[in-house]
């Protein structure tokens, strides 16, 4: 697998159907959101959006005239979990379709449609595909392109992902998968990930490696919040790793509407040219943008209001999937 700052084909999206009920949000302030991370990022490589066809006039209202709109059936919008895991095997791009169900039936909207989406793009794409035999979703994994990959203990592990499996057996499955041969199992995630319509722990929102090898942590500073005492286990554990650690410190926004939120500038998308990157409306988005300045050298680094993505779970890295040059 590719790590996410190698060259871009394109972006693969999907346009939202319905906000949550307990978001607080309409489902045109779903819409705005997830566009607005669109007409960013077709600012440096092509936007392949995926939209019901019930939905296409609204998504044509949001979205700028350059971003490709694809009519297709589909339940809900979270691109980096549905949508294929592309890697390159003998020079070509092959699509991982991973098992999907709903993040542990754990979402009040269906997952039917949603876990046939992978091979409908593969299919798309004229691109071989492959069926994987565990239930995963893209934002469970991150990897360096050097062979590292990193997983949770409640994503892969999750009982009501993949009851019959250990450590090892997941560990063997994702190698196979993305030609990784070292994994990094974190404990578990951010505590606001564990309710209705979370992910039980997806990676992406806590840590990411940047080119140079380092890995970019999320650093909740304020002891009151529950997830306070994962940076001092997590850096541990990367130490114990001989990986080093650059911190990226959570904004100073510690509730919302419903309760402690998980804002993290960790869920930002690499795209050609750019880091796209969640905002809160928060005095750290300035230190926030510094630190990927010095991760992502080269890079513009564009800030995008994220509060309305992260009051449906996740942000911008959960609705964006990459797809490698090379091949479609």
């Amino acid at each position: 697998m590719p790590p996410e700052w190698d060259p871009h084909a394109a972006t693969w999206m999907g346009f939202p159907r319905e906000s949550y009920a307990e978001s607080g949000l309409s489902k045109e302030d779903a819409q705005c959101a997830w566009s607005e991370v669109a007409n960013a990022i077709g600012d440096y490589e092509p936007v392949r959006m995926l939209c019901h066809p019930e939905d296409l006039t609204a998504a044509k209202r949001w979205l700028s005239e350059s971003i490709d709109l694809i009519p297709i059936t589909l339940n809900d919008a979270w691109l980096r979990d549905i949508g294929p895991t592309f890697v390159v095997e003998d020079g070509a791009l092959i699509a991982i379709d991973w098992q999907f169900n709903g993040w542990g039936q754990n979402t009040e909207f269906g997952w039917g449609h949603d876990d046939a989406i992978a091979a409908q793009i593969a299919e798309m794409l004229e691109m071989p595909s492959e069926r994987s035999e565990i239930v995963n979703e893209g934002g469970g994994i991150h990897v360096d392109g050097q062979g590292t990959v990193l997983l949770t203990d409640t994503v892969q592990l999750d009982p009501t992902r993949n009851p019959s499996h250990d450590r090892a057996s997941i560990a063997a499955h994702i190698h196979t998968a993305l030609g990784t041969d070292r994994a990094i199992w974190l404990p578990k995630g951010l505590w606001r990930d564990n309710f209705l319509n979370g992910t039980k722990g997806h990676v992406d929102i806590v840590a990411c490696f940047a080119p140079d090898g380092r890995l970019l942590v999320h650093r909740q500073t304020s002891e009151d919040h529950p997830d306070f005492a994962l940076w001092e286990t997590l850096t541990q554990q990367f130490s114990h790793e001989g990986i080093e650690v650059l911190a990226l410190e959570a904004p100073l926004t510690l509730k919302d509407n419903r309760d402690w939120v998980d804002y993290s500038y960790i869920n930002h998308y690499v795209c050609n040219g750019a880091v796209i990157c969640p905002s809160f409306d928060n005095p750290r988005d300035d230190a926030a943008r510094e630190r990927l300045e010095d991760a992502y050298p080269g890079r513009d680094i564009r800030m995008l209001d994220a509060r309305a993505l992260f009051a449906m779970g996740g942000g911008i890295h959960c609705i964006t999937q990459q797809q490698p040059s090379g091949v479609g």
